[in-house]
């Protein structure tokens, strides 16, 4: 069960490692951006996919991965809550971090915080400035152009950069890369490194547009 969390939250981390680094391109102007969302969507590995296929193919596996991730946290939680009367899960409780006794919390601010953004620039259910079938660099620009939208993407991507340091370094662990006091300093380092780089990774885009050097 652990090593099920382990591996769908690696694959989640990868995803917003390259969704980050994909936005970049926001600072090249909007052909450049639009080029690169429509062929995510559409041109993404053709001709051995077919057109259009590879976005909603990726889509449903980190779908099944998100799932998985919750189902496999909620079975561990649900065995933890079972094994709370005993002399040695008290004691391991509170010898947890801040970040592990705050992970379920911190799991549905980001849950929140991704379906909002799916609502938003997926489905475009939910509009942020922009109107529905605007281009992605117009969406883009025009939602984070609003204060209270990029505060609330700075608190959840504040949330999310705490979530992979402990996750990242808890999956790792996991799979066995946690063998000796030296690699468990190592693993902290790159889980800081990870949730620190994806931060400002995450964040320069938003907040360009936001104080106008975008856009």
């Amino acid at each position: 069960m652990k090593a099920l969390m382990a591996v769908t939250g690696l694959m989640m981390v990868g995803y917003l490692l390259v969704h980050s680094f994909g936005n970049l391109k926001v600072f090249f102007g909007a052909e450049t951006f639009n080029h690169y969302a429509e062929w995510l969507k559409q041109d993404f590995g053709y001709p051995l996919i077919p057109h259009g296929w590879f976005i909603w193919a990726f889509r449903a596996l980190m779908l099944a991965a998100i799932v998985l991730h919750i189902w496999s946290a909620a079975k561990l939680t649900q065995r933890a809550h079972a094994a709370r009367g005993s002399k040695y899960a008290n004691v391991k409780r509170h010898e947890q971090t801040y970040a592990a006794r705050t992970m379920r919390w911190g799991g549905v601010i980001v849950a929140a915080g991704l379906l909002f953004h799916l609502l938003q620039f997926t489905t475009q259910t939910i509009t942020t400035g922009f109107q529905r079938g605007s281009d992605p660099y117009s969406m883009f620009v025009a939602s984070f152009s609003l204060w209270w939208i990029t505060l609330g993407y700075l608190i959840w991507v504040t949330a999310v950069a705490m979530h992979l340091r402990h996750g990242v370094w808890s999956s790792l662990t996991t799979l066995g890369a946690n063998t000796s006091k030296r690699s468990r300093a190592n693993l902290n380092i790159v889980a800081w490194i990870v949730a620190v780089g994806w931060w400002a990774m995450a964040m320069v885009s938003p907040l360009a547009v936001f104080f106008g050097w975008v856009g």
